[in-house]
């Protein structure tokens, strides 16, 4: 086993909640600086404004929110990208009305420790689905869409796609009463092999945490405009 692969698997855990980690205050900031900061992607097909939380924009809101995070994972370093004028990128702040597809966001630089990411909600009309299954070879987004399977070209910071995750886990048809009241959005057969570990309901001033090795989703039980912080995590 490569080593690298070998020390990221000595880290992993089970998904936390930490509930009540941000006051209304601090969410009322987060929700300032997601308004302050420029939009990066707007998809009007997916219905999806992306913005890039960078580094330094904020220094009083990074500090509240690594202190935290530090409180509950211990030392860690942000995995950042970087943006067109080289500046690092803290996080990514998301606002959408439709569901994101199966994925894993386990880095771009493979010689880097993946360790932990993070989800800060800023609404509570969303629910995120974590699997048991893990992927180790870079952040992926899993389809069997021949169109999307077929993207080369792909932007700095783009998700390859694959279907390689059909061939993993087994033939294990994935649960239908799950499908139908939280993945409506995926094909089922997309899901083959699949196990839930954990389906969270967006909660206001709380956290999720779980390893960058996790396959995982949005749920297709959204209710209006949600809006989330995600950050990722090395050793």
């Amino acid at each position: 086993m490569d080593k690298n692969i070998e020390n990221i698997k000595k880290l992993e855990s089970s998904p936390k909640i930490v509930r009540n980690m941000f006051d209304k205050k601090e969410i009322s900031l987060f929700l300032k600086l997601y308004e302050d900061l420029p939009v990066t992607v707007h998809n009007k097909k997916q219905n999806v404004i992306k913005k890039r939380w960078l580094q330094g924009y904020n220094t009083e809101l990074e500090k509240i929110f690594c202190d935290r995070l530090e409180n509950e994972i211990g030392h860690f370093k942000m995995d950042n990208l970087k943006d067109e004028r080289d500046r690092d990128i803290f996080g990514l702040i998301q606002e959408s009305y439709n569901p994101i597809g199966l994925h894993v966001d386990a880095g771009f630089e493979i010689k880097n420790q993946i360790y932990k990411q993070t989800l800060v909600p800023l609404s509570s009309v969303g629910s995120t689905v974590i699997f048991k299954n893990r992927f180790y070879e870079g952040s992926t987004s899993f389809t069997q869409d021949p169109e999307e399977l077929n993207k080369k070209n792909l932007s700095y910071g783009q998700n390859k796609r694959s279907d390689v995750h059909l061939k993993m886990y087994g033939d294990k048809p994935f649960d239908k009463q799950i499908h139908e009241k939280y993945l409506r959005h995926e094909d089922i057969n997309n899901l083959k092999g699949l196990e839930v570990e954990l389906i969270y309901k967006w909660e206001v001033g709380s956290m999720l945490i779980f390893d960058r090795t996790h396959l995982h989703c949005s749920s297709s039980v959204i209710k209006g405009k949600k809006i989330g912080i995600a950050t990722f995590t090395k050793k």
